[in-house]
Formats: C-alpha cells, sequence, structure tokens
C-alpha cells in the first residue's frame, strides 16, 4: 500500500457548505450484519474509505458477493459461506474485522478470527464479545487466533460487563438469528447502533429499544433482503465544527443529522463555539466568543468524554486542537483509551500551550498562535486533529501517515479544498 502526505499552506478562510459521508462506524457493522442473509442487500451512502474497501474484502474472502455498484453504493449476497479461518493480514488491518464473529457464529456455527488490528490507541479489549457469545450458547476458545462454536444459539438476558460498541453489535447480529427472545442490557446505544438496528429491522429481524440501553431482539429463523442508508457520521460533523472554529470560518454542514449532536454542540459551546440549526443543516457563524466557559465560581471547566449520549470519545482530539484557538484553561479528560492524547505532543510543538497530567488528562491554555511543521499522523481521529491544526497554523505542514487520516474521512482533501483550503496530498 502506498503511504500518503499531506503539504498544508495554513491560515486561510473557508466558506462554503460540506456534507458528512456516511458513518465509518454504522458502514462497518451493517456491511458485516449483510452476512447474516442469504437475499441481496443494497446499502448506500457508505462512505468509500479505506476500512471499508478493507472489509468487503473479508466478506469476499469467506464466499459473499460484493460489489461496488455506484461510488458509495455497494451490493452484497451471502448465499454459500465457507468457513475457513478469516485472512489474518486483512484482519490485522482493522478493528471492524471482529465484527464478522456475530454473523458467521449465526450463519456457520463457527469462526476462526484472527487478532483484529486498528488504531494503537490503547488497550481495546473484546471480553466483552466472548461473554456474550457465551450467554448465547457459543463456546469461546483464545490462544494466537479466537474461535467460537455453537451448534445453536439460544435467546438470553444479557447483561453486558461495559456498554461496548463493538460488543453490543456482535451480540445484536448474533441474537437475530438466534431461538428465542434475547434482551442486551448494559449496551451501547450510540446513532451508529441505532443505525445497524433499523438495518436489521429492514431485513425482517424484531427489535424492541433501539436507542435505549436494554435491546430485546426477537429471534427470526432467517432474514430477507432490502435496500439501507448509512446515516450521516456524527463524528465528521464534530470534526466540521472544529474545523470552522480554528480557521475562523463559516460553514453550513448540510444533512448533519442533528438529532443526534446535541452533546457534541454542548461540548462545543463550553469551548466558545456556538452552531445554530437551520432544518437537518448545521451553521457554524464566522462570528464566535471563542472564550472557554468557566464553571460556577470561576472554576477551571473540564471537558470529558462518556458512553452516549455524552460528547464521544472520538472527537476528543478535535475538541484539543480547538481549545488550542480558545480564550481560557480548561481539562481535557479522555476516560477511555490510555494512548490517545499522546498525539498533544506534536501540537505542543507547533507552539500549542498543553500540559499532558497523566494518559488520560490534558490542561489546554489558549488562545496561542500554531505554527507550520511536520508530524506524524497516528490514528484517525489524532490525524484529522492535526490536519486541522496545520490548517490553522502559520505557513506550511507536512503530515506524513496521511493513510490513517484516509482509513475514517472520504476524500478529505478534495472535499476541505473544496472549501478554499490548501491541501496536497502526494502518494509515495
Amino acid at each position: 500500500m502506498a503511504s500518503v502526505k499531506y503539504i498544508v499552506e495554513g491560515g486561510s478562510r473557508l466558506s462554503g457548505s460540506i456534507t458528512p459521508a456516511g458513518n465509518k462506524n454504522a458502514a462497518l457493522p451493517i456491511i458485516a450484519a449483510s452476512l447474516l442473509s442469504d437475499h441481496p442487500v443494497t446499502l448506500t451512502n457508505v462512505p468509500r474509505i479505506r476500512d471499508t474497501e478493507t472489509l468487503v474484502e473479508l466478506l469476499r474472502s469467506v464466499g459473499a458477493r460484493a460489489e461496488w455498484t455506484a461510488h458509495n453504493t455497494l451490493e452484497i449476497q451471502a448465499i454459500d459461506l465457507r468457513v475457513d479461518d478469516l485472512d489474518p493480514g486483512l484482519c490485522a488491518k482493522i478493528r471492524a474485522s471482529i465484527l464478522l464473529a456475530g454473523p458467521l457464529l449465526a450463519r456457520r456455527g463457527r469462526v476462526v478470527l484472527p487478532p483484529p488490528g486498528g488504531d494503537v490507541i490503547g488497550r481495546r479489549r473484546i471480553d466483552t464479545h466472548f461473554l456474550a457469545f457465551e450467554q448465547l450458547g457459543a463456546t469461546v476458545s483464545a490462544s494466537d487466533v479466537y474461535e467460537f462454536r455453537a451448534r445453536e444459539l439460544i435467546g438470553a438476558d444479557v447483561f453486558l460487563d461495559e456498554p461496548s460498541v463493538t460488543g453490543t453489535e456482535n451480540a445484536l447480529m448474533a441474537a437475530v438469528l438466534a431461538k428465542g427472545t434475547t434482551v442486551l442490557r448494559n449496551a451501547a446505544s450510540e446513532p451508529h447502533v441505532q443505525d445497524l438496528a433499523r438495518f436489521l429491522v429492514t431485513l425482517g429481524a424484531r427489535i424492541d429499544g433501539i436507542g435505549t440501553n436494554t435491546v430485546t431482539v426477537h429471534g427470526c429463523a432467517s432474514l430477507g433482503g432490502g435496500v439501507h442508508r448509512i446515516g450521516p457520521d456524527h463524528i465528521e460533523v464534530g470534526s466540521f465544527i472544529g474545523l470552522a472554529a480554528v480557521t475562523r470560518s463559516p460553514l453550513r454542514i448540510s444533512e448533519a443529522g442533528v438529532e443526534h449532536l446535541r452533546s457534541i454542540r454542548l461540548g462545543f459551546e463550553r469551548l466558545g463555539i456556538r452552531c445554530e440549526v437551520d432544518g437537518d443543516d448545521l451553521l457554524v457563524p464566522e462570528e464566535q466568543s471563542r472564550e472557554i466557559r468557566t464553571d460556577l465560581g470561576g472554576h477551571v471547566p473540564k471537558l470529558e468524554d462518556q458512553p452516549w449520549p455524552a460528547f464521544p470519545a472520538d472527537l476528543m482530539s478535535i475538541a484539543i486542537v480547538t481549545a488550542t484557538q480558545c480564550s481560557g484553561l480548561i481539562l481535557m479528560h479522555e476516560k477511555m483509551f490510555e494512548s490517545r492524547m499522546f498525539f498533544v505532543d506534536k501540537l505542543i510543538a507547533m507552539g500549542a500551550r498543553i500540559v499532558l497530567c497523566d494518559p488520560h488528562r490534558v490542561l489546554v491554555d489558549g488562545p496561542c498562535r500554531l505554527r507550520g511543521a511536520r508530524v506524524e499522523s497516528p490514528d484517525i481521529r489524532a490525524g484529522m486533529a492535526m490536519l486541522l491544526a496545520a490548517l490553522c497554523a502559520e505557513g506550511r505542514s507536512t503530515i506524513n501517515n496521511a493513510t490513517q487520516i484516509e482509513r475514517g474521512y472520504e476524500r478529505i482533501d478534495e472535499r476541505l479544498n473544496a472549501l478554499g483550503a490548501k491541501i496536497t496530498r502526494i502518494s509515495e
């Protein structure tokens, strides 16, 4: 795979309208869930990014037909699925390879899964998946690979030991074809989990409690086909809010899925960045206070991530860069991943005033003038945050390993250049 770097000229004001791509974290489990049916499935608004392309390759490797019939339209049919071990090389490329466990277990009764890959942002436990499968009647073994077997999946009252997004999705997919009723308690309820559930309903599944932390699944013998449109990516919307804020630009984010943006808007309002709703569009005005709102009594405020519907962990990197351009002091607390904050050393090298308190917390003192630098993109979200920093910095920046950004953001250089950014993509 060719490496990619971005050359970014900072300091340009942006303007115009941008539409978020389909939600990456919805597209991946929905593509995997297409294996639950032997009927044709059509998915539209699928982001054409490296992670979805890799998952499509994995589907083909187990015998499914998966074809791009338009740039963002994917047709899948999984009639005869092989029970061969999944390709270790493909699984190592993406974390989402684990999402094949539930559908293949439900359809074929066995799956051998090499360790999944993904961003290096700290330990990402998968015990929740194992515990859920075991409660549904599967046997689980773990060595160099993970093996799941089940002669028959039986509905159960399942309490997830943490509200894991992918753990909930895997349990949900397995339960759809289980015999009897399954209740998933302490389930994740993020927009992408809701989108997966709605897709399964389109195929004929019976699911109650979508969008809550208790989901009831009435198992069925088989699923049909259908057409489903992937919803907008709320993390991309949040990234564009941060983009408008740091470049002091007015932006319209079209078809933003505003019903899922309350916690995101509240988080940016704490940084002095307000947004306006216009139908299903979100407007980010040019004029902003950019003053970090202190807690009552003048205490140092804190922005922290929590499970949905609170502020999402995937936007913490974007929020940190935004805070460097706002006036005041704020503590940013990322609770989930113990390596995600380490990218701030690159911001410090660009002139940011940030103190890394520990692996989970940083203090940001703004505003500060950033200067162009040569930096790396360590993961998808931190890479996008570095792109925002480069766009508001003085001078030229080089972002190496931009392949990481493109795993999660479709044609991001072209789309931002259409707004007035100056990003040159170089493939080496």
